[in-house]
């Protein structure tokens, strides 16, 4: 029970740092006391701490330079297992360096609150209010607030404002890429692009704001993790719908959505002048389908060497500019070789570890020298590389355990968990993801096709790939002219509104081994998604975006649709064990 000094703060209009300064000058303090892991059998020595209300602290700390490293507190969807490992990465390194690893997380499910990975666990939520308790305590060297998300990166400020110095990247860099205002004008400084944007300052003034940039928009609150409450939306009635629906409060950012553009995730390490980068990822669906729903790959397939150095570039001169201190992460559109910037991120993104696997590179510890005060002169970082192999990471969705809900990807993350594979191409690595990821592609059978209109001409050239190959088309009635047109032989099916014998029943009956369903208008929605209800019932692997139809076709042409030799990580990748690798 009890208030946190959030809580007092939002009652009294107050900031929580002014009522931790109240708090301290009235003597009301915490003290921390020792997980009792004996029952009190007998004398514990446990390294994990939680705070009360008591007369007497019982953590012991030793003499030595701390580093405190925040996690991501409890796991969520778009915020979890990928922060950790940066979290027990950083604390085997600092360790590694001679330093004690303090770590403040709440979450017990979670690797960097077991025993012994760090020196001092304080199993306390992640707030300002705990880092600045744990810290009196502590008086750690500095605290590492890149490594958890969003959760701790939004404390920097006040945690400097505490007096309590940030490694790393600074509060007002990180502000930089943070505040809409400010990040646009260091983009138009730089020369760089982005989808045009506003601001609009409540609910009633979105659908205006957004008729002033173009349909079709992106919108979301001034706030959102994991894409919740985003949305895409083509006309002033989704906008209506979007506002009944999420009731949004205060200030909408609206930006101008790009179609069919081929979306780039970019992370590197930088040291404040000098950028490396770690990894360039191209993902397989386009832009308009959340990051972390999106199977990505490295390294990037379709896009030229000349587009792969200009990204590299803007990367290097976006950190330069913000001033970045450890990890970077950015994310861009590029359509028809124009490069947009959409969002940049000074902190570890959750394609880290996807990275640092793919590659072999202790991407990490790296960051953590960085923070540190090494430079990337004094690390002599090797050039990343998959050796030759393409890596591929998928999201693992739950639909499966939701067979209700509508198996359609956008802007709002729905994944809780990722697979990685890695083989000799990208069709191989790509079936390998998707057999990992419970969705394993057919290598012939029947195929069903129901495209939108704006898809139904990569839909005919998939489905005449598919044709040649042996499969058997079906197809609704709409897409099954474009097919005919085309000179293909397709089965017309029934929609589930149409009555007996529709694809439903063909997908229960066990008649269907692939399914191709992008979604279009309302109506087709509505029977699109009751095709993807059967589809997650019985087991048939289902794309629902035009993009991860093309790459199954490109796999199961390949002849990588069936199993093959378990391939180890450790077979093509040199694991890493040491914080020194090349200097």
């Amino acid at each position: 029970g009890g208030l946190t000094d959030r809580d007092i703060a939002l009652a009294t209009g107050t900031t929580e740092l002014e009522v931790i300064r109240r708090r301290h000058h009235l003597q009301v303090r915490p003290s921390f006391h020792a997980v009792d892991t004996c029952a009190g059998e007998f004398s514990a020595r446990s390294p994990y701490y939680y705070s009360a209300y008591e007369s007497e602290t019982e953590c012991d700390r030793p003499d030595g330079n701390v580093v405190l490293v925040l996690g991501s507190g409890p796991n969520r969807i778009g915020q979890g297992v990928e922060f950790d490992y940066c979290c027990v990465h950083a604390v085997q390194a600092a360790r590694a360096l001679g330093y004690q690893a303090v770590m403040i997380n709440c979450n017990p499910e979670t690797v960097s609150t077991d025993q012994g990975v760090s020196d001092r666990l304080y199993m306390e939520p992640v707030t300002l209010e705990t880092v600045i308790e744990v810290a009196a305590i502590e008086r750690p060297v500095g605290v590492i607030t890149q490594l958890g998300g969003q959760t701790p990166l939004r404390l920097a400020a006040g945690i400097m404002e505490a007096g309590i110095p940030i490694l790393g990247t600074s509060p007002d860099a990180i502000d930089v890429a943070e505040d809409r205002g400010r990040f646009g004008a260091l983009l138009a400084a730089q020369g760089l692009r982005s989808p045009e944007w506003r601001v609009a300052p409540s609910p009633p003034d979105v659908v205006a704001t957004a008729t002033e940039i173009g349909f079709p928009v992106l919108i979301r609150p001034s706030y959102v993790l994991g894409g919740r409450a985003m949305a895409i939306c083509h006309s002033p009635a989704d906008i209506d719908e979007y506002l009944e629906r999420e009731r949004p409060s205060g200030t909408v950012f609206v930006d101008r959505f790009l179609e069919r553009a081929v979306e780039v995730d970019v992370d590197a390490l930088c040291d404040g002048t000098a950028t490396w980068i770690c990894g360039v990822m191209e993902h397989v669906e386009a832009a308009g389908i959340h990051s972390g729903d999106s199977a990505c790959v490295l390294p990037p397939q379709s896009l030229g060497p000349g587009i792969v150095e200009a990204i590299e570039a803007q990367v290097a001169a976006l950190a330069r500019a913000i001033g970045v201190v450890g990890f970077f992460n950015v994310q861009f559109a590029v359509v028809n070789e124009a490069i947009f910037v959409i969002e940049a991120n000074p902190r570890a993104s959750r394609t880290v570890p996807f990275v640092a696997k793919a590659t072999g590179l202790p991407l990490v510890r790296y960051a953590v020298r960085l923070m540190l005060g090494e430079t990337l002169a004094d690390l002599d970082l090797p050039e990343p590389s998959t050796g030759g192999y393409v890596a591929v990471k998928e999201a693992v969705l739950p639909f499966a355990r939701f067979p209700t809900t509508d198996p359609v990807l956008g802007p709002e993350m729905r994944a809780t968990g990722e697979v990685m594979a890695i083989r000799g191409s990208f069709a191989q690595a790509f079936a390998a993801a998707q057999r990992a990821a419970g969705q394993p592609l057919p290598r012939s059978g029947s195929v069903f096709v129901s495209a939108r209109d704006d898809d139904k001409p990569d839909a005919v050239s998939i489905a005449a790939a598919l044709s040649r190959a042996g499969f058997r088309l079906l197809a609704t009635a709409g897409t099954g002219r474009a097919l005919r047109a085309a000179g293909l032989a397709v089965e017309v099916v029934r929609r589930v509104s149409e009555g007996s014998d529709n694809v439903a029943l063909r997908i229960a009956a066990g008649q269907v081994d692939l399914i191709i369903n992008t979604p279009g208008g309302r109506s087709a929605y509505d029977d699109g998604a009751q095709i993807r209800r059967a589809a997650l019932r019985h087991g048939v692997p289902c794309a629902t975006t035009i993009e991860a139809a093309r790459a199954s076709v490109q796999a199961i042409l390949a002849g990588a649709g069936g199993p093959t030799e378990p391939l180890a990580i450790q077979d093509v990748r040199r694991p890493f064990d040491t914080l020194h690798v090349a200097k």
